[in-house]
């Protein structure tokens, strides 16, 4: 069964932004990370999954598939609808797990009926892929997606 699970994220970088944005848990606020190369812009709303810490030490990312971009610090009610696991290999050439959880929010009109990552179109993912390996590869790091979970799959892992 399939069974959506509604989480709260808070969006760190807007669909449509150059700009890399982080939430600094000790200044209560946001600060620029870091300006990505011309053209290269999220292509949906980026950010963290709150209380949630990956392996890289940072809260679980998530993208967040939507019509519209919000803005940074903007929490929104999310359906889970799968994950894609990644292996990031970092400068240093240390790989880790930096898996990004796959979201719709709960008041998506647009794509209200998508309950699970096989049901978005082809073309999505595999941007959001493209883009992913383009980032990384910018900052001098591999990405690889290893696979893409179902619903059920992802909230198991972020039950764990």
């Amino acid at each position: 069964m399939n069974q959506a699970k509604v989480i709260t994220v808070m969006i760190e970088s807007p669909k449509g932004s150059n700009q890399k944005f982080d939430y600094d848990p000790l200044e209560k606020r946001f600060k620029l990370n870091k300006i990505l190369p011309a053209g290269l812009v999220f292509p949906f709303d980026f950010g963290m999954i709150p209380d949630t810490k990956g392996e890289d030490g940072d809260p679980l990312d998530i993208i967040v598939i939507s019509e519209d971009p919000t803005f940074p610090g903007c929490l929104v009610d999310c359906r889970i609808i799968g994950m894609l696991m990644v292996e990031q290999t970092e400068r240093n050439g240390k790989t880790i797990r930096n898996d990004r959880y796959v979201g719709i929010p709960d008041v998506s009109q647009l794509f209200s009926e998508i309950k699970n990552i096989e049901e978005l179109p082809k073309m999505i993912i595999d941007q959001i892929e493209a883009f992913f390996e383009n980032y990384n590869e910018q900052a001098g790091k591999k990405f690889k997606v290893t696979a893409r979970l179902t619903t059920s799959q992802a909230i198991k892992l972020l039950n764990q």
